[in-house]
């Protein structure tokens, strides 16, 4: 890996300690990742709700409250259009709990990923239409459905965009558009994902409709919940309002008293009385939900959360634990399939960016698959599925790569596309494939280079092992919840010793005795059987590591924690 360092800071990291009250290596990743100002690193460490934006600062907001009071007024029949994925299922719950609590009249809409595909559609419109529907509401999605929303309106029907990803020049025309990528919009956090947005209208909706503050507050606690989910799964930076959200989200739900999502959190092993991590919602609880949306339906989601019936919850959460072992299975073949075509055509260096195609690819699961391309070669890649002359596909993409800019260079050979800078989903001709190919390596060749292509660690500050100590961990895991834009704190110690012959467990991890300054710590190196000869006992070394939580290791006396090694290099003077 390629180490990127952050400058240590020459003053102002003993300051910071001591105002903090916490290790000067809790201090100097603060100062690495610009939280000098002691104000500042006190809101990171102690996020308050009261650091939560007021939802008015959103551009078309008071129109957007205003007009659901009066849909709820008037019982006008209204319909919350969603997405299949978790965030936008999370959006839907969020408002229909409100909207239900206000007595309004809200059904929900969500696509069918493979039937219906991504996006507002109008035959949706006309069917709710047919059925009275005055008023719709998007949620996570719609930012780029304009004649959608204008045939809405052809209708008689009002709609209020509510969304996060990027618009196109022309805002839809409708009676609304929340959503604080718009350029004329102020609203401070721009990073909110589609539960978000959801949140800021249903706390919008209740201040318009005059709840007590109090009531507010209580909903709002525990809409955060979900939301935090949500935010998590959207892969959106963890900063900002963003870490309001989920900090104290996550944190509520060590008290679950929602029948579905209490089933949910059993099925994915979170215990009750426990609040998951980060990590722990990305890789178990996120998954389940998405998997629903990808292998099935995702209105079962909304049943999930909206059900009062626990043994229905049950239900429904066994179901999605079946469904997330079918796409595990399902995303296997297919990665064994691009694994045996890179065996045929090896990707070299000359390929700047990568697309991979295959017959009868599940559309459901082409992103994950994206995902793991990318981990794999650090480049920019889609996958993509061919059904009946059609290619359907997801890519992903490297921090130097701005994915949604490379498809609007190229906009004619789609019948649809959009995203964002690291993810983008499109739409094609199976014909245009090849072409698709050679204009996107093209595109990206122009603007990456070799060096682009190697994986990337970034390390926040140095560590002596004398510092490691119970509390500096404890405080180094409580700048979590990690994840996009707030991993995980990486940390490089110097002058390492190899202290044992490592053991090999599984033919997979190496666990390791390192010795430093008189101080011997046991360490995990996940995935790094192939690299055992590194660990040759004596051999000095410069570590890349982070800490972990260890709940085992704490049950059995010992230290709450272990140290996990990132990489190694051959220990070099400073």
């Amino acid at each position: 890996m390629k180490w990127i360092v952050a400058p240590a800071e020459a003053t102002g990291v003993a300051a910071l300690a001591a105002a903090l009250g916490v290790s000067r290596p809790v201090a100097r990743v603060l100062c690495a990742r610009g939280l000098r100002d002691v104000l500042a690193a006190r809101r990171f460490l102690a996020p308050s709700p009261k650091d939560l934006h007021d939802p008015f600062l959103l551009a078309g907001m008071e129109a957007a409250a205003q007009r659901l009071a009066r849909a709820i007024e008037r019982k006008e029949s209204i319909l919350l259009y969603g997405d299949y994925d978790v965030d936008g299922t999370s959006a839907l719950v969020v408002l229909k709990k409100v909207l239900d609590l206000a007595g309004g009249v809200a059904t929900c809409f969500v696509p069918h990923r493979i039937r219906d595909g991504y996006g507002m559609k109008s035959e949706a419109v006309e069917d709710a239409a047919a059925r009275g529907v005055k008023l719709i509401v998007s949620v996570d999605t719609g930012i780029r459905a304009s004649e959608v929303v204008r045939h809405a309106a052809g209708l008689g029907i009002d709609v209020i965009v509510t969304d996060h990803h990027l618009p196109e020049a022309e805002l839809p025309p409708a009676l609304a558009v929340l959503n604080p990528n718009r350029r004329d919009c102020a609203y401070p956090e721009k990073n909110l994902c589609g539960a978000g947005v959801a949140l800021k209208l249903a706390e919008a909706l209740m201040t318009t409709l005059g709840w007590e503050a109090a009531r507010r507050e209580r909903l709002v606690d525990s809409l955060l919940k979900l939301v935090a989910i949500a935010t998590v799964a959207d892969v959106v930076p963890l900063t900002g309002e963003n870490r309001v959200i989920v900090k104290r989200g996550l944190a509520g739900l060590d008290r679950v008293a929602n029948p579905g999502l209490r089933a949910l959190l059993d099925v994915a092993g979170v215990e009750a009385g426990t609040a998951p991590s980060a990590p722990q919602v990305a890789f178990q609880i996120a998954p389940r939900i998405n998997a629903a949306g990808r292998m099935a339906s995702a209105g079962d989601i909304v049943d999930l959360f909206t059900t009062t019936d626990p043994a229905r919850a049950r239900t429904i959460a066994s179901q999605l634990d079946d469904l997330n072992k079918d796409r595990r299975s399902t995303e296997e073949g297919i990665q064994q399939a691009i694994l045996e075509q890179c065996l045929a055509q090896p990707v070299t260096d000359g390929d700047a960016a990568l697309v991979f195609a295959g017959e009868g690819w599940h559309r459901g699961v082409v992103g994950i698959v994206a995902s793991r391309v990318v981990e794999r070669f650090h480049r920019p890649a889609f996958v993509l599925g061919l059904d009946q002359g059609i290619a359907y596909g997801s890519g992903r993409s490297i921090r130097a790569f701005h994915l949604l800019d490379a498809l609007e260079a190229m906009p004619a050979l789609f019948t649809k596309f959009g995203g964002h800078r690291q993810a983008a989903g499109v739409t094609l001709l199976a014909s245009q494939v090849d072409e698709f190919r050679v204009q996107f390596r093209a595109y990206a060749a122009a603007r990456l280079t070799v060096v682009d292509f190697q994986a990337e660690i970034e390390i926040d500050a140095e560590i002596a092992f004398e510092e490691i100590t119970d509390q500096t961990v404890a405080e180094l895991l409580d700048l979590a919840p990690f994840g996009c834009g707030n991993a995980a704190p990486t940390l490089v110690a110097r002058w390492v010793e190899v202290a044992a012959t490592p053991e090999i467990k599984n033919n997979k991890h190496v666990f390791l005795r390192l010795k430093s300054q008189g101080r011997i710590f046991r360490a995990k190196a996940w995935n790094f059987a192939d690299r055992a000869a590194e660990f040759a006992p004596g051999t000095l070394l410069d570590v890349a590591l982070q800490f972990e939580e260890d709940a085992y290791s704490a049950a059995r006396g010992y230290a709450p924690w272990q140290m996990v090694v990132q990489d190694v290099r051959p220990a070099m003077r400073q």
